[in-house]
């Protein structure tokens, strides 16, 4: 690793030609990078509600669906903004009850169901289809037309207004997420680093490895938007430890080669490729583990997260010491006395009050454990974004006006008979919470020969091979009271067409928080495995890995159990992503305090002097990247609108502070009471004879 770090030393310059050279593909790649918007594509293609979709979709050349309400306009305006809309490009097909009323049939003869679905008060509705699918960029341009040609007595629900609002909003805010990211931790760096340059080299050269991850997503075809708002700020933070393990073992390296400057970093080098490298690999185990989730937004958030941790390390042995070495003596213009004090006291302390924090331990534990068992999740994002959101208002208006939440779709057999398809619609009619439920063969009521059905009509409501039913819901995606409807439906369909299938947002969402679930616990287990086996090869001790994680898994259970007691429902993936992201990325500082720890012992030192030397050594790199993550993350989840977003930045940012006082008091406390069984079945730590010999030693 010496010679490479040499090399690295010698061609510095272009390395750095390089490095920013690449920025140019890497910004072609991030502009032609597709955002995908809507989560619901993220379920897997093998179930019954996604299959579903694809039939619309292919049999009906439907994908997208709207409710859309107009306020104070005459029926002749309405129809002529019917027409608008259908010669808007991808509006498949609008239904209103004019499709009925054109007949020459009075409206009196207009069964009132049909009637009411349309009308309420000075508002009246429309169904309307798009022939892409609900986050397809034709759906979003469509909507915004819709939006433009309606004007303000218009208002557009569902969840292709949604992925378009969301869209809008997230593309306003991102940039502002990466300033926050980088002026608050470039504070915090400044804060507690010996020189003010410095961090903002780091900032640089961590930047420029973010833009080589995010400009590489292009091979990815897509990426969600949730990966994308994250993807800047969480690299930010998981890397930043591997900038300040260089720049402390090239400060290191100065004082043992007489401030040769290149070849104390070509040591520096040496030494953190292998610290970085053993150091990461957890981090990358925590991403790796959400590519194991049924719901393929995970695959999407680890891909993405774990080759941004891996370009992170090449550009922090790479990039960051040709940068160091380029602006040397403006770094050393720039130094200042570091404001963090020798925490050789504190050490003592906790070394010196171990019981007390091995007790703390076990108390907390148990009710962050419950908590961390029965936090809330929530499976409508819509419902929780900012109120004034053009889908919001027509989201509130479609619930105050016409009682409508979710909006259902069923896929019945064409050749279902008129009779059954009758008796059926009555007995989804009297499910709870089911408002109305219309087809071709109710629009027109008992009186009406099917054959009197205009053809536009039919043809939006049947295919070759199925009906299409619209039911509407009282109740709201996501909510027990919605997926106990969607059972209820589902043995109706049953009982009179096996092969029929309930599809729509609400259907979708009722998978999904089974999927999630299942997810949840397959993530943390894969993910708990696989650092546990990393960290017992790296530190080649078969107790280790159980106290380090068992650390980390404490912190985590009292960061997901608070929203428990605050009364706090969080997004349905968060608890998932905090899960795996925290242990990743937070098991770093246990691991860099137990190897130093492992070092003293090695060294001959007793229990509590090795213990204590290793705790002071690791205080000053766990607080400064803690707080680096936190400050990366903390901003951006108190300023962003997107909950979903904004939910999982304050988790990680809380998580980054609870892992460090863990870390800090509660793991040097377990070394404590463990060290012997640590000592006899870990490598390299004393043998275990002179181990017993320690109680003798340390008496005071």
């Amino acid at each position: 690793m010496l010679a490479f770090g040499k090399k690295i030393v010698r061609f510095r310059v272009m390395i750095l030609i390089i490095g920013f050279a690449l920025l140019i593909p890497a910004l072609f790649g991030y502009f032609n990078t597709r955002i995908n918007y809507d989560i619901l594509t993220y379920l897997p293609d093998n179930i019954e509600t996604v299959k579903g979709q694809n039939i619309l979709l292919d049999d009906f050349g439907k994908g997208a669906f709207s409710l859309v309400m107009v306020d104070n306009m005459s029926d002749k305006d309405v129809a002529a903004l019917e027409d608008k809309f259908k010669a808007i490009d991808h509006v498949d097909s609008v239904i209103w009850y004019d499709d009925v009323a054109d007949l020459s049939i009075p409206k009196d003869m207009i069964p009132d169901e049909v009637y009411d679905a349309f009308n309420s008060g000075s508002t009246t509705m429309m169904a309307v289809f798009f022939d892409t699918s609900t986050s397809a960029d034709e759906t979003i341009a469509a909507i915004t037309q819709m939006r433009e040609v309606a004007g303000s007595q218009c208002f557009i629900s569902g969840m292709s207004a949604m992925v378009t609002d969301l869209k809008n909003l997230c593309e306003q805010e991102e940039p502002v997420y990466v300033a926050i990211a980088v002026v608050l931790c470039c504070a915090v760096m400044m804060i507690f680093m010996d020189s003010y340059i410095v961090p903002i080299i780091f900032l640089i050269s961590i930047g420029v490895a973010i833009m080589w991850n995010l400009g590489s997503n292009i091979f990815m075809g897509e990426i969600s938007f949730i990966t994308k708002a994250l993807a800047a700020v969480l690299q930010l933070a998981v890397t930043m430890d591997y900038s300040i393990f260089l720049w402390h073992s090239y400060e290191e390296q100065l004082g043992l080669r007489d401030n040769n400057r290149e070849e104390a970093m070509a040591h520096a080098i040496a030494n953190t490729i292998t610290s970085v490298i053993g150091s990461s690999i957890t981090t990358v185990a925590g991403f790796v583990a959400l590519c194991f989730m049924t719901f393929t937004l995970g695959m999407d958030l680890g891909i993405v997260m774990a080759k941004g941790v891996i370009l992170g390390v090449i550009g922090c042995v790479t990039v960051l010491p040709a940068m160091i070495l380029q602006f040397d003596k403006l770094i050393n213009k720039t130094r200042h006395r570091n404001v963090l004090p020798d925490m050789q006291k504190l050490a003592n302390f906790v070394t010196g009050h171990y019981k007390i924090f091995v007790l703390v331990f076990i108390v907390v534990w148990i009710p962050a454990a419950i908590g961390y068992s029965n936090v809330g999740s929530y499976y409508d994002l819509g419902s929780t974004l900012p109120k004034e959101l053009p889908y919001c208002v027509a989201r509130d208006k479609l619930t105050s006006t016409f009682n409508t939440g979710a909006t259902h779709m069923v896929l019945a057999d064409t050749s279902l008979s008129a009779k059954d398809t009758g008796n059926m619609i009555d007995e989804m009619e009297k499910v709870d919470g089911v408002k109305n439920v219309l087809a071709a063969d109710t629009f027109l009521g008992p009186t009406i020969p099917s054959t009197m059905i205009p053809d536009e009509l039919k043809n939006t409501l049947e295919s070759d091979k199925y009906k299409l039913m619209i039911i509407n819901s009282e109740y709201t995606t996501g909510t027990d009271q919605v997926n106990t409807q969607i059972d209820a439906l589902n043995k109706v369909l049953d009982k009179y067409d096996s092969t029929g299938m309930l599809i729509g947002e609400a259907p979708c969402t009722k998978d999904l928080i089974t999927i999630s679930n299942h997810d949840f616990q397959v993530v943390n287990i894969i993910s708990i495995v696989l650092i546990f086996i990393i960290i017992a090869l790296v530190l080649k001790s078969a107790s280790l890995p159980v106290i380090l994680v068992g650390v980390i898994e404490f912190a985590i259970s009292i960061n997901l159990g608070i929203p428990f007691y605050t009364g706090t429902d969080l997004p349905f993936i968060a608890p998932i992503c905090i899960s795996t992201i925290q242990l990743g990325a937070t098991v770093d500082y246990a691991i860099l305090m137990t190897t130093r720890y492992k070092q003293e012992r090695a060294m001959g030192r007793d229990k509590r002097t090795a213990i204590n030397n290793a705790l002071a050594y690791a205080i000053p790199s766990v607080i400064v990247s803690a707080t680096g993550f936190f400050a990366a993350t903390f901003g951006v989840g108190m300023y962003s609108q997107v909950d979903i977003i904004s939910s999982i930045c304050i988790l990680m940012s809380r998580g980054a502070l609870i892992s460090m006082v863990s870390v800090i008091f509660i793991l040097p406390s377990l070394f404590m009471v463990f060290d012997k069984l640590i000592c006899k079945s870990s490598k390299g730590f004393l043998p275990a004879v002179q181990a017993k010999a320690e109680p003798a030693v340390e008496t005071k």
